[in-house]
């Protein structure tokens, strides 16, 4: 699958990690500033935390692309060891990009709920779907409930487009 569909993989780790990471660090620093005045502790450690989760996700995006290029090369020559290869970079890059458990994502949330609920800078509704969206992140650290983080995953995304439209929607002295 690595040999025949490179591109589509390479082009979704791009993507899925090295471009999202990037847009991460942009939000948590966005929300630093929204926030900051009204809950300055709290929103300094989300955001080192969310810069945090960014750097994961850019490096194992980074690394599974320059895995990937390893891989191909190899499978040329020697499959089998192409694949054992390839079980080797998976660990590392499963390691960095959170697949045993999203304690970074989940804590992310959790952190910016709290500010939030603090500054009043978010719609509850919001915030509730964050308490949700952030336990369950952090819950898949447990070996037997890491076939949640799927639930984190889709409940993440709704929270960022619901994030999105209410950042958009309001200027940063209405929610400060």
């Amino acid at each position: 699958l690595n040999v025949e569909k490179q591109s589509v993989i390479f082009s979704t780790n791009l993507f899925m990690y090295v471009f999202f990471g990037f847009a991460l660090t942009v939000l948590a620093l966005a929300l630093y500033d929204r926030m900051k005045s009204g809950a300055p502790t709290l929103m300094q450690i989300a955001t080192a935390v969310g810069i945090i989760w960014a750097g994961s996700l850019i490096a194992s995006g980074m690394a599974a692309n320059a895995g990937l290029a390893t891989v191909v090369a190899l499978y040329a020559q020697d499959p089998t060891q192409a694949a054992l290869t390839f079980q080797a970079i998976e660990s590392i890059t499963n390691g960095l990009g959170n697949a045993n458990g999203e304690i970074l994502g989940g804590t992310w949330t959790l952190l910016v709920r709290l500010a939030a609920l603090r500054t009043r800078g978010l719609p509850k509704g919001l915030n509730i779907l964050g308490v949700f969206v952030g336990a369950v992140g952090i819950l898949t650290i447990i070996p037997a409930l890491t076939a949640f983080t799927g639930v984190f995953g889709l409940g993440q995304i709704i929270w960022f487009v619901w994030l999105g439209i209410v950042l958009l929607r309001t200027q940063p002295q209405a929610t400060a």
